[in-house]
């Protein structure tokens, strides 16, 4: 009788502890579940949606900067840079170049031809005859975060970011070879009353300013705009 009541008492104990191995298997199922898929998919989607939204941010002001500067709004001027730098707080585009996270670069270029040439000086082509050059570029921002992806040019010394013609005896976008633009699309240049060919060119460089949980995320966020 005691050998039958033991076995009854431990009949009685093995479907509970099944129970329990249950249990235990679960949540460490569940864990793994949410530490190897969930997790990652919500942290996912919300640092794409952050850089999403940033990225529309300077698009947008990518395009309105540009719009501006080829109306003739002058951003070498202090009231026009912190104008520009209120249309998107969260860009952090500081108009004294100290700080900040982003920076606009605002350029003016030029075909050069046979007039272009002659109008400087030279009795018909110039050093860059043919090309095309900057003749103004103009930096919001923090110059130190990122550089034109078509070039620098040397300007002058007035603080409008315009860069001399040059002659035969001076330098200028003439004859510079830093005032040739790189990398320039084949897109057609406007044509303005005297003959030139031009263009303008705006450029937005932003720093991430989300948390990039994920490698290979770029920490940049850019935008460029033809007028």
């Amino acid at each position: 009788m005691l050998c039958n009541s033991l076995a009854n008492k431990n009949r009685e104990k093995r479907p509970r502890d099944r129970h329990l191995a249950q249990r235990g298997s679960a949540t460490i199922e569940f864990a793994l579940c949410v530490g190897l898929l969930w997790a990652p998919l919500f942290f996912g989607a919300t640092q794409f949606g952050f850089h999403l939204i940033q990225a529309n941010q300077v698009t947008q002001v990518c395009r309105d900067a540009g719009h501006m500067y080829a109306y003739g709004i002058s951003f070498s001027q202090t009231s026009n840079q912190y104008l520009l730098a209120s249309l998107a707080p969260g860009l952090s585009i500081d108009p004294t170049g100290q700080s900040g996270a982003s920076v606009v670069i605002l350029s003016t270029v030029n075909y050069i031809d046979t007039a272009e040439c002659q109008s400087g000086g030279y009795a018909s082509t110039c050093p860059n005859y043919g090309l095309i050059v900057f003749t103004n570029q103009t930096v919001v921002g923090k110059a130190a975060i990122h550089a034109s992806a078509f070039g620098t040019p040397t300007t002058d010394s007035t603080g409008t970011g315009n860069v001399p013609p040059g002659s035969p005896s001076t330098s200028g976008y003439l004859n510079q070879a830093s005032a040739v633009v790189k990398n320039f699309p084949g897109i057609s240049l406007s044509t303005g009353a005297t003959g030139q060919q031009y263009a303008y060119i705006s450029e937005l460089y932003s720093q991430s300013s989300t948390l990039n949980w994920f490698w290979p995320l770029s920490s940049w966020v850019d935008a460029t705009s033809f007028f």
